[in-house]
């Protein structure tokens, strides 16, 4: 029996599509280390060049170690990248994401193939086991409809679409009857669940509070115009964690207007002030040196960070996409300078973010992971990290703590 380990990069929505995969294996061994694979499918990110070229490397290093292992390409460089590393003969196989559930065929073929399917796909399998994972991610979506300047994601995960609300309590139905209690739920854009459906993402979060074993809720990254009264009256239940992600891009409504955004900084900081007056951790995405961000539209932007209650980030430094439409702006920014700009930017939200760990370092509920000489880690309900020193095998168990020691990086506790 040919033995297949799984190498997943970028998002959620991919660690979920992994799992899908690995429980429609039948007639392959699943193995954890990669050396002693037949076969390694590469679910692969392309949201970035940087993206795309982890993928290329990781499939030259397997190349160059074991020549024999048959390399399969998976996930959104299956969509964009997939046809030319067919062609070069780097990866045996390719297939898409509409592929995911036919895996255990697919991986039969004797000769190379490329199975790249469509755009239009929705799961239905549910998944009963996380491997290797203490946190269940829960698909709710896949798709998006916007069209923001920069990104290629629509054209590789199709158009927004909704998973049934019937597969989605099933899957965490099961999944907590299995000794699941935290859920995240994930998607392309996760925010725009329901709207094919009539119905919303508020319902669907009342509803999987009902489940029996259901401890903590959260949810990926939403767009500001997505959090509506519905959703708001949510932010104080029990069972949410007090972390929300909440996609800005930025905060020049220059800027938001050339990346064809929604959202505006007015109104983003009138929501998020709002929402951190119930007490919770604000994270956001945010693009420098995308084209035309020129200093005034970089000091506006920094300046209006400072002012928000933000406490998390995912800084990117603007990465070219061939087939959007920030590809053929002009008004480029050198790399040196978005460079330094990452760093003045991710330092002052480190500089937020451990302000608010200090007054946020009491009644912590952690959710620990695999630890190794007595050291575990896991995160808060405020998504912030928390480093459990202990004596005890605690991997995988909750554990509250009355009061942490905070450290510049994350916290700490004996237990």
């Amino acid at each position: 029996m040919k033995r297949v380990y799984f190498k997943t990069f970028g998002c959620r929505t991919n660690q979920f599509d992994t799992q899908i995969m690995i429980s429609k294996l039948r007639d392959f061994e699943l193995t954890m280390q990669e050396e002693e694979a037949d076969m390694i499918v590469v679910n692969s990110c392309t949201v970035t060049n940087g993206a795309d070229s982890s993928v290329r490397a990781y499939i030259n290093g397997i190349h160059r170690k074991n020549p024999q292992t048959q390399v399969v390409l998976a996930g959104c460089g299956s969509h964009s990248k997939g046809e030319s590393l067919f062609a070069d003969k780097k990866v045996f196989g390719v297939m898409g994401h509409s592929e995911k559930e036919n895996i255990n065929t697919i991986l039969k073929s004797p000769t190379p193939f490329y199975e790249i399917g469509d755009l239009n796909h929705i799961d239905s399998t549910i998944v009963e086991e996380f491997v290797g994972k203490s946190r269940a991610f829960i698909k709710i979506q896949e798709g998006c409809d916007f069209a923001c300047s920069y990104c290629i994601i629509p054209s590789v995960r199709g158009r927004a679409r909704s998973h049934r609300e019937a597969d989605i309590m099933e899957q965490v139905s099961r999944l907590a009857a299995n000794g699941f209690g935290e859920f995240i739920l994930t998607g392309t854009n996760v925010g725009s669940y329901g709207r094919d459906h009539n119905t919303s993402m508020a319902k669907l979060l009342k509803r999987l509070s009902q489940i029996r074993g259901v401890r903590r809720i959260r949810i990926g990254s939403l767009e500001p115009i997505q959090i509506d009264d519905e959703f708001k009256e949510l932010l104080s239940e029990p069972w949410m964690a007090r972390h929300l992600h909440i996609a800005l891009q930025h905060t020049s409504d220059k800027m938001l207007k050339i990346m064809n955004r929604r959202n505006s900084y007015a109104e983003d900081l009138k929501l998020f002030e709002t929402i951190a007056s119930y007490g919770y951790a604000l994270g956001t995405d945010y693009i420098v040196g995308h084209p035309g961000e020129d200093e005034a539209a970089w000091a506006e932007g920094i300046e209006r960070v400072k002012a928000m209650p933000l406490t998390h980030i995912h800084a990117f430094t603007y990465s070219k996409r061939d087939g959007t439409a920030s590809a053929d702006m002009k008004e480029l920014i050198r790399g040196d300078i978005s460079k330094e700009r990452h760093k003045i930017l991710t330092e002052v939200i480190q500089s937020k973010n451990l302000a608010f760990r200090e007054t946020h370092a009491n009644n912590l509920e952690i959710l620990l992971e695999k630890g190794k000489n007595g050291i575990y880690h896991g995160y808060d309900q405020y998504y912030n990290q928390v480093e459990i020193q202990s004596e005890e095998d605690l991997a995988g168990n909750w554990i509250f703590v009355e009061q942490a020691i905070v450290k510049k990086d994350k916290n700490v506790a004996v237990v």
